[in-house]
């Protein structure tokens, strides 16, 4: 039986081998700083979703930095980092303040 994957040949040319050694460091650097920015999404809504207004206000402006560190870098479009950050800063406007809600 074949396997589905052709299995992939390691360049000739120095040039090649290069380029492979840099793509694997550029790799792990994106998928670093993907992993951060949805962290910083996904605490940002947790505390949303707990109610805390201070936090989530804390929270948004960390996350607000690291969105802009990676449309910057071109992991994701700035568009889509616009995007992220006008929900997530509707949803921390919407919540009430804890003394209103005490």
């Amino acid at each position: 039986m074949a396997s589905a994957k052709p299995k992939k040949k390691n360049p000739r040319l120095a040039s090649g081998r290069k380029r492979v050694r840099q793509d694997m460091k550029l790799n792990a650097a994106n998928t670093s700083l993907r992993s951060k920015y949805r962290t910083a999404v996904k605490n940002v809504e947790k505390a949303v979703a707990a109610g805390d207004k201070a936090k989530a206000t804390e929270l948004f402006a960390k996350a607000q930095s690291i969105v802009d560190t990676v449309a910057d870098k071109g992991i994701f479009h700035k568009n889509k980092a616009s995007r992220d950050k006008s929900r997530l800063s509707a949803k921390v406007k919407g919540l009430q303040p804890a003394a209103a809600a005490a």
